[in-house]
């Protein structure tokens, strides 16, 4: 998976979840960012795993349907 298009549905998670997709900082290798005051963290490469991508889209959406 592009690491754009893996983003561009992070931010179309958040938004439905009504909370912001944000950047914090990136690193060597990989690049932090929360959504709903969780921490990602997301490889710094153009292809990303799809497996990897499947997971970090997992956990986006557990933190959000987990808030109140």
């Amino acid at each position: 998976m592009k690491k754009r298009d893996l983003i561009r549905q992070l931010r179309e998670i958040a938004k439905a979840a009504d909370t912001e997709l944000g950047f914090i900082r990136e690193g060597a290798n990989h690049e932090i960012w929360t959504i709903g005051g969780q921490r990602l963290v997301i490889p710094r490469h153009r292809e990303i795993n799809e497996r990897t991508a499947q997971g970090i889209i997992k956990k986006a959406k557990e933190v959000t349907t987990d808030d109140p």
